[in-house]
């Protein structure tokens, strides 16, 4: 994945098995939105002065200004 011309760089997480599983059946797509995703994610939490559960939470707050339901959220994540 590259990003604004940065070297790109590996990363192992662990996640549960049904993570791993929606992942690895996720298209090419799919998944480079998620690893683009994650990359934001990640550098929001590094650019916050704020505690990992307050970043959380603005994020939940912003995604749910954006439309984002729990119950979309879980039909995405269920999607096969």
């Amino acid at each position: 994945m590259k990003s604004q011309g940065k070297r790109t760089s590996r990363i192992t997480i662990p996640v549960d098995g049904d993570t791993a599983r929606f992942y690895e059946r996720a298209s090419s797509e799919e998944k480079k939105k998620l690893r683009v995703l994650l990359s934001l994610w990640i550098r929001e939490f590094a650019a916050s002065p704020h505690p990992l559960n307050v970043l959380m939470d603005e994020i939940s707050d912003k995604a749910q200004a954006r439309g984002l339901t729990p119950e979309i959220l879980e039909s995405l994540l269920n999607a096969k």
